[in-house]
Parts: C-alpha cells; structure tokens; sequence
C-alpha cells in the first residue's frame, strides 16, 4: 500500500510518480509499442478507466457556447443573449502576439512534440521531487484543450462540471487517448486556434475574442504585445490575475509571460522590457447580455422569442433539448419585431402612461393575414429593480405573462356579434335593451346542459341607455343589456366555437367557461397579444393567423433551422368579418372610442372597461395592422377614479379616454408612410329616429363617447326589414345575486 500522508491522499512525489507512469504509457502508445495488461500499472484501480484500449477512440466535439444575436425584421439588432459570452474566431482573426504568448507560457515546446510532452514531464517530475509537492504540471496545450472540451460539454452542471475537472488516474488517461486523437486529426494551428476559442479569461469572457473586448474593447486580432501577455496569464488562475480586481498581481503575472516569452525567443529582450515598463490600461466593456440590454423597450418581446424557442417542437423534442441548443448559441435570429412599430409603441406609452404610475399599460400590434408580431412593450421596463418587472404584460402565462390576463371588458362583444352574424342574425337586429335587467332564466350551451341562473343582474353603464337599440348603436354605445340578449337568444355555444376558432383562451391557456358574464362582458382575464390577433382576422376579412415571433434562425456554421410558421384558417365568412368592420368603424366614428380614432385611415376598434375600473382596453385595427391597448394594475387592486395616469388626471377612466389615445399614437406612428387601404364596407341601415331610443343622446358626461345619433351612413327602404323583437328577453328593473358583469363598457 502506498504510504499517505497524514491528512490522506499520496505525497506530492507519489503523485508525480503515478502521473508518470501515466505519460510514459502515452508515450509508448504513440512509440506503438505493445503493453502488457493494462492490470500491470495499476489503471483498473478505484477511480480509473478500466483500460486504456476501452476508451471511446472518439473525442465528441461539442459546438461551442457563443452569443446570439436576436434581430428585427430589418436587420437591426434588438438584443445579444448567452449562457457564455463567446465569439469564436479563425486563427488569423488572432494576434500573433496572442498566439505566441498563450504557447509561451502554456506550452513552449507545442510545435516540437506529440500529444504527450515526455521532456515536459520528467522535467515536472524532477521539479516536483525537489519541491515535495506538485509545482509543476505537465499537461501539453492540447491535453488542457481535451479537458476545456469536457467542462464544454458539462455546461451548467456542477456535478457534470466536477466529474469532467477530476484529477483521477482514469481520467488523466482518457486526456491522453482523445489528445492523441486530435494531434492526428486537427493538427497544431487548428488546435491553437480551438484552444483560444473555448478557454475561459475571467471576467464571463470565454475565448480570445470576448475577452479581448471585455478588457481592451477592441477585437483580438489587434491585441498588442502587453495586452496579449495579461490576457494569456491569466489563463492559470482568472480569479487571482483578474486586472479588474488586482492589477497589481495581473501586472506580475504578465510579466512572468513578457520573461518566458524572450526565453524562447519569441521576443527580444528589449521589447519584454519596454512591455515590462508599460502600465496595465485597461478599457473594460461591461456584459451585454440578454433581454434586459434591449433596444426600444423590446425586452419583453426578446423573452417572448426565447419562450417561443424553449416551447416549440420545431427547435427540439422536449424542452431539455431546447434548451441545450439555445445555451449553446451561436444563433443569428431574424425576427418578426418592426423597429418603426415599436419605436412608436414606445414612445406612446411614455406620452400617456409613467413608469412610476399606479396602473401600468402593454401594448401589442399585430399584422392581420401573417400573424407577425409587429411591436410589444410596457410602461414598467424589463428588470429587476423598483417599477420595473419580468412579467410580460402582453402575453399568456405559459410564456412569461400574468397568470391570467387581464378582463377584457365590452371589447369582447365583437366576437358575440360575429356568432350571431355567422348563425343568420342581420346587422339590424334589434333587442329591448332596457337600462338593467335580470339574465336571461337559461341559456343553451355546448354540453346541452343549460346554464341557468342563480339571480344575476346586468345594467347599463347609464340610465339614459334604454333600447330598443339596433345591433349598429349597441355596439357604438356598448349596450351591456343588449348583448347579453343576443347571447341568450343564440345561445353560448356560437360565442364559444367563434372564440375557439380565434384562439381565445384565458391568460393560463384555458378555455373560457361557459357563463354569460364571460362570453359577452369579458369577465375573464385574457392577453394582449391573444386580443390583437383575434382582432386582425376581422381587418383580415375572417382568417384569423396565430402569431408568430421568428422569422429566420441562421447557426454559427451558417445553417438555416426551421422556424415555426403561422398557421391561418378561416374563422368567419368574409361577410360577416366585413360587417364586424363596419360596426367597429362606428365605435370610432361616432361611438366610444372616437378619441382613439385615425385621421388619415380607415380602422375600426372597440372600448372596453371593467367593473371597478381595474382595467380598461381599447381594441383597434386598420387593414394591415391590429393593436390591443391594457391599461391597470397588474395586480387588479388599482379602481381607476380619481387617478393621475401619465400627469393627465381622470375622474373616472374609460376605455376610449385612455387607451384610446395611446392605440391612436402608438399606430399612427406605425402605420407613418405605409400604405393606406381600405375596408370592403358593408351598409348597415340606421335604426329610425322614433323617440323611442334610438337616434337620441346617451345622456353621457364622458367626452368621446358620442351622442349615438345618426352617422350619416346611407340607409334603405326598409331598415326594420327581419328584425323580431323576443319577448321573453324583456326584462324589467328587478335586481337579484351579485350584479355580475354590470357596468362593462
């Protein structure tokens, strides 16, 4: 047994001894001499591979980790992410100075042997005897290349970590074979080149080229001579010869390089000394690393692509798989995001919503008929600190949003009238709408099983809105009485297979339940991003397209991965999609969102508040762009009434007084200098001025919720033409239950 000292372990010359024996029997493989059994050196030991013949003849290369770059649909760069800040460089990309030092001090004689350097280990050997310990390794270049390419492959793993970084017999061995193996296949330049390239600098620099930037701010192939032998000293110890933290041992450390690099003639002895005699300066680069870093308030959108990435089969089977290949970077991602879109969403919601506010506002654009996410910010920035957040207002749980979304208020009502459309009813469909009313006793559903109620009452957002009312002024005025009688005379299950068809689900992905209060009020919580793309199907004539961030994904070899696309299908017949339009244009024309409206195009939107005033929306789009407008407290504790928001105080906040105005600049500025058409237009008669509730002021102090009178539109001979008028969906000024849903505008 061999003696130990007595805090265990072998004595320094032991150590060295049995490392020998390790390099002679590297040396005689590659001598080609034949061994006896591998038993004989004791390699079958506790710790070992079991023989040296046993070992994988295959050294697995993994890529190497390097940034990604993530794009706009022009080219420009939104944000660089990495797991290890690396770019990898050819060796003429290198300075010479770099190349020679980094030899110098790691590996003098690397040209003149093999894999294995004998005169290197007899000479540590002979040190280590003297010293009584290990003072001298005699590991080649190309071994210590062997070992980086297994922390390489370990990542993030401590165990995988440790085990490739072990100081056992077995794996000193397997060093050997697979250097062996790259000495024959790569040869000395390549291995330099790959050596510079995977080897950490402190700092989170990994490779010659990152490191070159993250302390001089200036490319590796222009690394002076002093710079070069700082960076290649380094290389034993990032930690202790960190020049940020102590220049002083960084000094000493780079001149012990200057010193080994004249000794092998690298350099002269005058030029060590003039390097010697030059202060370390250093012109260090902070990390720029992830979505954080991102330009024009795109962090969100940037962690909505690496969601995207982390969840889509198209990138890997299963989300380890994922992520491996997004750790390892290296990607060039081209994305969907306009930089003239959100530059202006930006800039809108700085206008009209602070940072510091007590409510917060998202804002997403989406383009009808590709499904592109256009732009996708929020007044409270990407971060860690105080008014700032990681929540992504715009989107669903499952990629980085809010738990639920947020209630969406009356913009939900559109999708109630297009089921109506789609199931016969006309656009001058007519229904009492008193000002408040019991919900209908029952209502159909998709089980068959009906929804009945316990008592619940819903009411208008005034007393003077009193119907009957024509589908045309309930949509302008969002009657909350008439939609729900729509919904009971149709039923939900119409509501509900329009919404699946539109993919809208709640903020957590679940379906929306089936209970009046949802599927006409917008009770539940739902996403931005989910609003703006059911809403571009109605501005893309009835196809809807689900969203899609990325546009093209380019590999550091300059391969092309497959991305997802949008997938597009019909959701409504482009009638009914075209009469939605009209409606909507009424909102703005003459309705509630006329602060909202669009000068210079033709849109269509619609308002939406919630009971309390927690949230308030505007929903609008144009041809070629949708856009959803939130406006609350994430947290859903903020009732908007008597609240300064964006320096502008408010009594109460609607969705038109708000959110309008920030859809308005937010898509003017999008929309500058691009095409304005038209939408295929629909007439929709006027209901008759009776004195009987239409045509006559809403009674409304709120500015821009317009008078409901007539819009000038051309009418027909016979605008009453199909409408029924159920009776049984009278109802009359009973309040029952908890008034779910009332007051949604």
């Amino acid at each position: 047994m061999p003696k130990k000292r007595s805090g265990g372990g072998l004595t320094g010359t032991q150590q060295a001894a049995k490392f020998v024996g390790v390099s002679v029997l590297a040396g005689a493989v590659l001598a080609g001499i034949a061994l006896p059994a591998a038993g004989a050196l004791g390699l079958a030991a506790k710790g070992t591979v079991q023989g040296f013949d046993e070992i994988p003849a295959n050294l697995k290369r993994p890529p190497l980790s390097q940034r990604t770059t993530i794009l706009d649909s022009r080219g420009g760069q939104i944000a660089t992410v990495y797991s290890r800040d690396r770019t990898v460089v050819d060796l003429k990309d290198i300075s010479p100075y770099m190349q020679k030092a980094i030899v110098a001090i790691e590996d003098s004689r690397f040209y003149e042997h093999g894999a294995v350097d004998l005169k290197g280990v007899l000479r540590a050997l002979n040190r280590n005897a003297q010293s009584g310990g290990v003072a001298q390794g005699a590991s080649t270049l190309t071994q210590q290349y062997v070992k980086n390419v297994f922390v390489e492959e370990a990542g993030d793993d401590p165990d995988k970590v440790a085990e490739a970084t072990q100081q056992t017999l077995g794996r000193k061995i397997q060093e050997l074979k697979y250097a062996i193996q790259v000495e024959e296949e790569l040869g000395k330049k390549k291995i330099l080149e790959n050596y510079l390239n995977i080897t950490f600098f402190g700092q989170q620099a990994y490779g010659i080229e990152a490191a070159a930037q993250r302390y001089f701010s200036k490319r590796a192939k222009s690394l002076t001579l002093e710079e070069s032998a700082m960076l290649a000293g380094i290389v034993q110890s990032p930690s202790r010869y960190d020049p940020v933290n102590d220049v002083q041992e960084a000094t000493k450390r780079r001149n012990v390089v200057l010193t080994r690099m004249a000794a092998v003639g690298d350099i002269s002895e005058a030029e060590a000394q003039r390097a010697k005699a030059t202060p370390i300066t250093l012109k260090v680069s902070k990390p720029k690393n992830g979505c954080i870093t991102a330009v024009d308030g795109a962090g969100f959108f940037c962690d909505y692509v690496r969601e995207v990435f982390l969840s889509d089969p198209v990138f890997g089977k299963n989300r380890e798989e994922r992520s491996k290949v997004w750790n390892r970077g290296g990607l060039t991602i081209k994305t969907t995001l306009d930089p003239q879109a959100q530059k202006s969403a930006q800039e809108s919601i700085k206008d009209h919503v602070y940072q510091t506010d007590k409510v917060a506002t998202a804002v997403t654009m989406v383009q009808p008929g590709t499904g592109k996410i256009m732009a996708m910010g929020q007044s409270r920035p990407y971060g860690f600190g105080k008014n700032e957040t990681q929540i992504n207002y715009s989107v669903n749980k499952g990629m980085g949003g809010s738990n639920y979304g947020f209630p969406t208020g009356s913009t939900f009502k559109p999708f109630v009238a297009a089921a109506a459309l789609e199931q016969g009813k006309p656009p001058t469909q007519m229904y009492p709408s008193p000002y408040e009313m019991p919900y209908p006793s029952s209502v159909s559903t998709c089980s068959g099983s009906p929804w009945r109620n316990q008592g619940d009452t819903v009411e208008n957002e005034n007393e003077s809105e009193v119907g009957p009312y024509a589908l045309k002024d309930a949509m302008a005025k969002s009657v909350n009485t008439y939609f729900v009688q729509m919904i009971g005379e149709i039923g939900m299950c119409p509501v509900v297979e329009m919404t699946d068809k539109l993919n809208v689900v709640m903020g957590n992905d679940e379906k929306l339940p089936e209970k009046p209060s949802s599927l006409t009020l917008g009770s539940d919580g739902i996403s931005p991003l989910n609003m703006a793309a059911a809403y571009a199907a109605f501005a893309n004539r009835g196809t809807y397209c689900t969203p899609t961030a990325i546009e093209s994904i380019r590999t550091a070899d300059g391969k092309s991965l497959k991305v997802p696309k949008s997938e597009c299908a019909k959701a409504m017949s482009e009638r009914t999609a075209d009469t939605i339009n009209s409606l909507l244009r009424g909102v703005i024309d003459s309705g509630t969102g006329q602060e909202a409206g669009l000068s210079s195009r033709d849109n269509a939107g619609k308002t939406g508040t919630t009971d309390a005033r927690k949230n308030a929306w505007f929903v609008g789009y144009t041809p070629n762009l949708s856009g959803a407008v939130w406006v609350g407290d994430p947290s859903q504790d903020v009732q908007m009434e008597y609240i300064t928001i964006g320096g502008r105080y408010h009594d109460k906040v609607f969705g038109g007084k708000v959110p309008g105005p920030i859809w308005k600049d937010a898509m003017t500025g999008a929309l500058d200098g691009r095409e304005a058409p038209d939408f295929v237009r629909v007439t929709i008669p006027d209901a008759p001025k009776d004195g009987k509730g239409k045509g006559k002021p809403s009674g409304d102090d709120k500015p821009g919720d317009g008078d409901g009178g007539d819009d000038g539109k051309p009418g027909d001979d016979d605008p009453w033409g199909g409408i029924t008028i159920p009776p049984d969906l009278i109802g009359g000024n009973h309040r029952g239950g908890q008034g779910n849903g009332g007051g949604w505008r």
